[in-house]
Formats: C-alpha cells, sequence, structure tokens
C-alpha cells in the first residue's frame, strides 16, 4: 500500500504554499503527527500531517480494516500576532491522534476538546469540526481507499462548546454568522448565547 503522506503534503503545499515551520509529536503506540505552519498575510494556518495515514475506524468495527474509512488531516487558521499560537502545535497532534488512541471517527460537526488551553492564554480549550472542501480540496485516492478530506477546526470557547451540546453545530454556526465573529481571532470573546 502505497505512503498516502506524500501526496497529502504536496496538496497542502499546491493550497497553502511551503511551510515555514513543522514541528513532530509521537505519543506512545501511535504514528508520528506532524504540524505543518504556512503563513499567508496576517493569517497563520497550521495542518497535521499524519492523520491520513491509516483509515479512522468505527469503535462498534470489530477489525480495523487498513484500506478502507474515512482518512482526514485538521487545519486551523488564525490571525498571527495577537497571541502565541504556536504553542498549539502539541494540542492539534493530539487532536489528531484522537483516531488512533481513542478509536474516534472525526467528522464535521464533532467537538474535539483538549481540556487545556489551545495556546498560552487562549480562550478555547475545544474546536468545532467544519465541512471540508473549502481551503484545501479533498485528496482523492486510489479505489478502494477513500479520499483525505481537509477539516477546519474552528476554536471554541467553553460557554460555545456546552452551547453547541444542547443546540447543535448548525446553530453554533448560525450564532457566529449572525454576529459577524471572526473565527480566526486567537483572543476574541464568546459570541452572545442568550
Amino acid at each position: 500500500m502505497a505512503d498516502v503522506l506524500p501526496l497529502v503534503e504536496a496538496r497542502l503545499t499546491t493550497a497553502l504554499g511551503d511551510p515555514d515551520a513543522r514541528a513532530a509529536v509521537t505519543f506512545l503506540g501511535t504514528d508520528r503527527i506532524e504540524v505543518l505552519r504556512f503563513q499567508e498575510g496576517d493569517v497563520v494556518r497550521y495542518a497535521t500531517l499524519g492523520m491520513s495515514r491509516q483509515p479512522m475506524t468505527d469503535p462498534a468495527a470489530m477489525l480495523a480494516d487498513p484500506v478502507e474509512g474515512p482518512r482526514a488531516e485538521l487545519v486551523l487558521s488564525v490571525r498571527a500576532g495577537l497571541a502565541d499560537t504556536d504553542k498549539v502545535l502539541r494540542p492539534l497532534a493530539v487532536l489528531a491522534a484522537t483516531p488512533q488512541v481513542e478509536g474516534l471517527v472525526v467528522t464535521p460537526g464533532a467537538s474535539l476538546d483538549v481540556g487545556d488551553p489551545l495556546w498560552p492564554g487562549a480562550p478555547f480549550t475545544s474546536v468545532l469540526v467544519g465541512e471540508p472542501g473549502g481551503l484545501v480540496e479533498d485528496l482523492e485516492l486510489d479505489a478502494p481507499m477513500d479520499p483525505v478530506r481537509f477539516l477546519p477546526l474552528l476554536p471554541m470557547t467553553p460557554n460555545e462548546a456546552a452551547w453547541k451540546r444542547v443546540h447543535g453545530a448548525q446553530a453554533l454556526q448560525e450564532r457566529w454568522l449572525g454576529h459577524g465573529t471572526d473565527l480566526r481571532d486567537p483572543v476574541r470573546a464568546s459570541v452572545a448565547l442568550d
């Protein structure tokens, strides 16, 4: 089976340019996860590389299929220079390792929580997984492999995460849109939830 990671990295560089930094994290019992940083004007993007190495497996499945199943990488975009967002590398790697560690299938609309601020002083400990296909197009792989989807991460405050659990991802996204929330602002306050 061909290694998909060179293809994934090529797709990221085609969409976002050459990374200006990269870091690798390995957790006990998991494959290595890299996080690449891309700078574009006043926006910095962090993309995982390694989550798509293996397909995500439904935790109810008796055996993990080594070929078929959803594959994804995570992409976080924030405004540069407002916070020490480079410290998000480890939390992002933790989120990217979640399918291997917890047998979780990461899908749009899901909440992922790291339990600590995403970077020093961040008002966010969790993210909402957005819909793929916007910033980085899906990467089609040879059949029978599923395509690699590049899932945007939208940071959520604890109040937003709690509100999303009750009202759903769509309602939270509509609330953000209705209030003109800048989801790339690394120090933004919670949207009004009354």
